[in-house]
């Protein structure tokens, strides 16, 4: 891993701008949170395709499909969870039903949000955007797949799900990017640990603690969690003891249960661990510690995944 540069937020709001400059389709909707989604930066560039929505996400996704039937590409800008829950309904009926070109970028998912508290906490969105048909779900691990996959959104004719993170992390080691195949960071033989979002960075950083103690794990990244690489998942967990999957979301229909539906339909189906967020609320607290109490830092993924593999860390 290598030292962060900016965060996908960052990203996400610079590569906007580029679009709107080589696309004049590009438009914005922005739910009163520009400041905090960056897509203030698109606001500045091209005001005249920037539409301020107010906090009034149901109708901003309205408005968004009526623009895409015009030849537009619009792009929706909110906290993921206001998504994937107050505005569920439109989504779903108006956007998926509908195979709309609508691209949604769902900010500040996961635990990591600051101090907002539970209210704003969205650990959940998986399960919900996953299990819509034609919807393309996207959890890019760094500002680099950020910066890819919103191209490869906005090109894409349909509706996109974007999960980003709030604050810069560390950078994933460098290869091939794209939407799609799985990543193989790391290789190893005693086990595997697949990983989404800005989560893998964390679980990276576990498996490198777990090989000073000779557990030599493979850790694979799913940047794209539907469509998912379903073939290249059993032939990498074929020859392994075992999976454990890490997440910044809750263990129910995320990518452990993904995982688990996949593996046990192959030739040799595996145990797999699931490190998630537990049947709980996400209070309000650092990003640090949010993550310690909830077992995600790669210290608590470390000591979690060594006493499953009966060593010490």
């Amino acid at each position: 891993m290598t030292t962060p540069t900016t965060s996908m937020r960052e990203t996400w709001g610079a590569t906007l701008v580029a679009l709107g400059d080589e696309d004049p389709r590009t438009v914005v909707l922005d739910g009163d949170l520009a400041t905090s989604t960056k897509a203030d930066a698109f606001a500045q560039a091209h005001p005249e395709r920037f539409l301020q929505m107010g906090i009034a996400e149901q109708n901003l996704v309205g408005v968004a499909v009526g623009l895409a039937t015009t030849g537009l590409v619009p792009w929706l800008s909110s906290f993921g969870v206001f998504f994937s829950h107050r505005a569920v309904d439109p989504i779903r009926m108006l956007v998926a039903q509908t195979d709309a070109n609508v691209k949604i970028a769902a900010a500040y998912t996961g635990v990591c949000f600051g101090m907002a508290g539970k209210s704003h906490h969205d650990h959940a969105d998986l399960a919900v955007m996953r299990a819509m048909p034609r919807m393309t779900v996207l959890a890019p691990g760094d500002a680099t797949e950020c910066e890819v996959f919103t191209r490869w959104a906005h090109e894409h004719d349909g509706p996109v799900y974007l999960r980003l993170a709030r604050d810069a992390g560390p950078d994933l080691p460098p290869g091939e990017v794209a939407v799609g195949p799985l990543r193989v960071l790391r290789d190893g033989p005693d086990g595997v640990l697949v990983s989404t979002g800005a989560q893998t960075a964390r679980t990276l950083e576990a498996a490198e603690r777990l090989a000073a103690d000779g557990l030599d794990l493979r850790v694979l990244h799913a940047p794209t969690i539907k469509p998912f690489d379903d073939r290249r998942l059993i032939e990498l967990c074929a020859d392994q003891p075992f999976v454990v999957t890490v997440e910044e979301h809750s263990t129910y229909g995320g990518l452990g249960g993904m995982v688990a539906e996949i593996t046990s339909a192959g030739p040799r189906p595996l145990p797999v661990h699931r490190i998630a967020l537990e049947d709980t609320w996400v209070e309000t607290g650092s990003n640090d510690y949010l993550l310690e109490k909830h077992g995600l830092s790669a210290r608590a993924v470390a000591a979690r995944v060594a006493r499953l593999a009966g060593v010490s860390e």
